[in-house]
């Protein structure tokens, strides 16, 4: 089985010339669909990682009402902040209960505490955002470095026509991974020595902020994509690249 955009599969059967849509004319597009594109292969996580995943999204969530209901705080009447007050106080309990039922989960499967292992070796990669990768990345060490960058929406895409060179954009990829990744990436261009340098260089370089730390997003996520492949910790003069 394999997991694909509905959209994909239906500009397929456009490039066709094939604008009528019924049940029979979609099961011979998606037929003809799978064999002319091959898509990769789905393969369903395990019970642990499932379990890793709900724990991983539910912490989610309760940053996200949090940090809200922080915000309420501020603008509230004084006869209501302590009810919010008393809600965030559980919150935020909640949210210790499921950062230690998740790190309990780690240490009790060998295969997901090796790879938080590997990935919390690299400065910016904390156990959240290592617990994280491993939930909702998957993939991570079973692809190359543009399949990996791509999954994540860090890939540049050309658009040029002729001898006009347009400007290169990321777009696509899964949203969750990549804002997670994205703050570990603002961390590993202060405190991580080959992110940093990095970093710095393209800064020289005259690209601006945004541009260089995204690709400094790409770097970092190839690097940890081939510590997980070859099973191997963060090195500061790491070759992975």
């Amino acid at each position: 089985m394999a997991i694909v955009p509905p959209k994909r599969v239906r500009d397929f059967a456009r490039a066709f010339n094939l604008l009528a849509k019924t049940d029979r004319l979609d099961a011979h597009n998606i037929a003809h669909f799978a064999a002319v594109m091959n898509p990769r292969s789905f393969t369903p996580a395990s019970p642990a990682n499932e379990k890793l995943i709900a724990l991983v999204s539910r912490r989610r969530q309760i940053t996200q009402m949090i940090i809200a209901e922080k915000n309420r705080l501020q603008q509230a009447a004084p006869e209501i902040k302590p009810r919010i007050q008393e809600h965030i106080d559980w919150l935020e309990d909640e949210e210790k209960d499921i950062q230690r039922d998740i790190r309990d989960l780690i240490q009790s499967d060998p295969e997901m505490k090796e790879k938080v292992d590997l990935l919390s070796s690299a400065k910016g990669i904390g156990p959240i955002t290592a617990a994280s990768l491993v939930a909702e990345l998957p993939e991570l060490g079973t692809l190359d470095r543009k399949e990996i960058a791509a999954l994540i929406g860090v890939a540049p895409f050309n658009r040029d026509s002729g001898k006009k060179t347009g400007k290169r954009s990321t777009k696509g990829g899964r949203y969750s991974v990549r804002a997670i990744f994205y703050m570990a990436t603002l961390t590993a261009v202060q405190f991580n020595p080959t992110i940093k340098r990095f970093y710095l260089h393209l800064q020289s370089q005259g690209k601006e902020k945004k541009v260089a730390l995204v690709a400094c997003m790409r770097k970092f996520i190839t690097i940890l994509n081939a510590m997980v492949r070859e099973k191997k910790p963060f090195l500061a003069q790491s070759t992975f690249s």
